[in-house]
Order: structure tokens, then C-alpha cells, then sequence
């Protein structure tokens, strides 16, 4: 069984640990996938440990958050138990659905008394979701019926999206009724079936790389993974003294069951995705205009997907809604490390958009 850092009882991680060249270049790496000869999926960068301020950053923004991210969480597990039921199963989508799914299988627990299924299985924009590791659960006698998929946060509901099409796919070819919809803790994009917020606010599991996400790289689909395997990661074995992961889930379900036991249950609330999807169409369109951007898969809005442009991409700028916000500190100390531009734009409706350099402008 492989689950990275965690414990084993916290997620079984359906991917296949392969050693690949990583990729130091990223303004090669950037021409590559914009010029189409390689898929993003194919090639992996080094990942580095955190600077000491950096990190800094990081404990006094999750602490900042972590009452809302608590609260959060807990109202997304009572939201999946009144649909699903208890005998839920969740499937988290790697990597940045892993820890949220596994703080989720706590909650579950508590409030239902029934401990759920939990797998972190891999998909890939334009290349759909891993059919080998969604077959593995069935086999294991899970009912389709009983699936739940789990992401952090939409951004522009490129993932939602994609796994829409590829469940309803799945469903086609396997006879199966699968959900194919994404629950998430807050929903930018208005595309989650399942959401506790809509608001852009710092997840911050979402500013670490591996060492907040069981020390597993983002999902890999390369030549070394062979047809019916499943899609691959690279383990950071190095980085375990610097490991995270086991800690923000205990923390985060420590904080969830307080509000519990204090009887601060959350409302939940309910969500305008019609409005959350209008405010996405419309600041893409006007962002693609502004910056004479052709290719929306450049612009990355909310402060989850700005910070993992600066994490591993080639960002040309990042925009703001406000400097002074404790919610964007560490992207500005990120942009300051990279010597990235730093625009301020208050009639922005997210917290954070990175723009990812043109390959033509590089």
C-alpha cells in the first residue's frame, strides 16, 4: 500500500512512484508545453524546500486561516453525508485534494460513526482521470453510487470540467453511475457540484509543494507509464524531516471538531454557481484583452492557483487586489524571491491571478 507520508489509515495514493529527469529549465519547459511538443503532464520540475521566511509566511497565514479552513472543511463533510449518505467513498484528486479528502475522512467519521473510503487517484487536464486506479476501487467492491471526488478549490473549473467529461465518459463505456461532480471547499469558478464557500481565501495547503501532500510530486503521464498502470509521481524522500502533511490534517480536524464540540456547527450556505461562473467568464475575457492573451490557460485566478505559478511555472506578472492583505504575503514575497512584477488592482475579483509567461514573449 503507498501512501506517501501519511498513514496508511488516512489514504491509499493510486499512483506509481517512477524516477524521471526533472526539468531545472523553465523557460524551456514553458516553450515546450505552449508550443504543443510536450503536455505539461510529461515533465516534472525540482522542487525546493521553503525558505525560512517563506515558511514563516506559511504558519502565520494557516493560522490565520485555520478557523475558516476548519469551519470549512466541516461544512463540506456534512454537506457530502446529507447526499451521499454515510457509506460514502472519497476519491481525492492528486495532489492537492489529498490532504482536504483526508481530513474529510475524519470528520465523516465523527459526525456518522462510519469511517469512509479514502484513494487519491490522479487526473490531468485534456487527458482525463486515471481509468486504472478508478477501476482498482471498484474492484475492491466500492459502489460507484458511493464516489465522491474531492479537490481543494476551483479556480477557472478547468478540473471540474474535465472530470465531468471523462466520468461521464467512464459511465458510457463501464456501465457504471458514477457522480461526476467536484466538491471542493471553495468554489472561484462556480463548476463544483458541492461547495462550503465561494470566497478566495488562503487554503493553505495550497503554498506548499510536497512537503504538505505526503512528499508526492503532481501526477505524471509519460513513456514510463505503461498502458493499464497507473499515472505516475516522483517521491521526495529527501524533504521527510521537513514534512508537513500529518501535522495539517491533525491540526486542521482538531479544529474542526472544536467548533463541534463548542456547537459552532457551520450553516451551510447556499451558493449562486450562476453568478460565481458569470464573474469567472468575465474577468477571463477581460483579463485575455488587458494582457493579449490568446490562451486562457496562461491567466491562473485565486489565490491557490497564482501561488502554484510561482511554485513551478514561469510567471511573468502577479496581480493583487490589495498589497497590505495578510492573505498575500507570501505570494509577494515569492514574486520578491523571483524578481516576478507585482501589479495592485482593487477592482479585482479574486485575491491573487498570476499571469504565466508567453512563450513567445520569452
Amino acid at each position: 500500500m503507498f501512501c506517501g507520508s501519511y498513514r496508511p489509515s488516512d489514504v491509499e495514493i493510486l499512483l506509481k512512484p517512477i524516477e524521471v529527469d526533472l526539468m531545472a529549465d523553465l523557460e524551456l519547459k514553458e516553450a515546450l508545453i505552449q508550443s504543443g511538443k510536450r503536455h505539461y503532464s510529461e515533465m516534472l520540475s525540482p522542487e525546493q524546500l521553503p525558505s525560512e521566511r517563506y515558511l514563516t509566511l506559511f504558519h502565520q497565514a494557516h493560522e490565520h486561516n485555520r478557523a475558516q479552513l476548519s469551519a470549512d472543511c466541516l461544512r463540506l463533510a456534512q454537506l457530502l453525508i446529507e447526499k451521499h449518505g454515510p457509506e460514502l467513498t472519497l476519491v481525492s484528486l492528486a495532489r492537492a485534494g489529498t490532504p482536504i479528502g483526508a481530513i474529510l475522512r475524519h470528520l465523516i467519521a465523527r459526525i456518522s460513526g462510519s469511517w469512509p473510503g479514502h484513494y487519491s487517484v490522479s487526473i490531468i487536464r485534456d487527458r482525463g482521470i486515471d481509468t486504472a486506479a478508478l477501476g482498482e476501487i471498484l474492484a475492491r467492491g466500492h459502489r460507484p453510487e458511493s464516489i465522491a471526488f474531492i479537490d481543494g478549490w476551483t479556480g477557472k473549473g478547468v478540473i471540474s470540467r474535465e472530470l465531468s467529461k471523462a466520468i461521464r465518459q467512464y459511465n458510457v463505456s463501464h456501465g457504471t453511475s458514477i457522480d461526476a461532480g467536484l466538491n471542493v471547499l471553495t468554489d472561484l469558478a462556480g463548476s463544483a457540484a458541492l461547495a462550503a464557500s465561494s470566497e478566495d481565501y488562503l487554503i493553505s495547503s495550497s503554498i506548499l509543494n510536497s512537503t504538505i501532500s505526503g512528499l508526492v510530486s503532481r501526477s505524471i503521464l509519460n513513456e514510463a507509464i505503461l498502458p493499464g498502470e497507473y499515472h505516475g509521481c516522483v517521491v521526495f524522500h529527501q524533504f521527510a524531516e521537513h514534512d508537513l502533511s500529518r501535522w495539517f490534517v491533525d491540526d486542521v480536524v482538531a479544529g474542526a471538531i472544536a467548533c463541534l464540540e463548542n456547537g459552532k456547527t457551520p450553516e451551510v450556505l447556499e451558493l449562486s454557481r450562476a453568478e460565481q461562473a458569470a464573474i469567472s467568464s468575465a474577468y477571463m475575457k477581460e483579463a485575455m484583452s488587458r494582457y493579449g492573451i490568446t490562451d486562457e490557460n496562461l491567466i491562473k485566478p485565486g489565490i491557490g492557483e497564482a501561488t502554484r505559478v510561482l511554485l513551478r511555472r514561469f510567471p511573468e506578472r502577479v496581480i493583487v487586489r490589495d498589497r497590505g492583505d495578510l492573505k498575500v504575503a507570501h505570494l509577494l514575497a515569492l514574486a520578491e524571491e523571483k524578481a516576478v512584477q507585482v501589479d495592485a488592482d482593487a477592482s479585482l475579483p479574486y485575491n491573487a491571478v498570476s499571469i504565466i509567461r508567453s512563450a513567445r514573449d520569452a
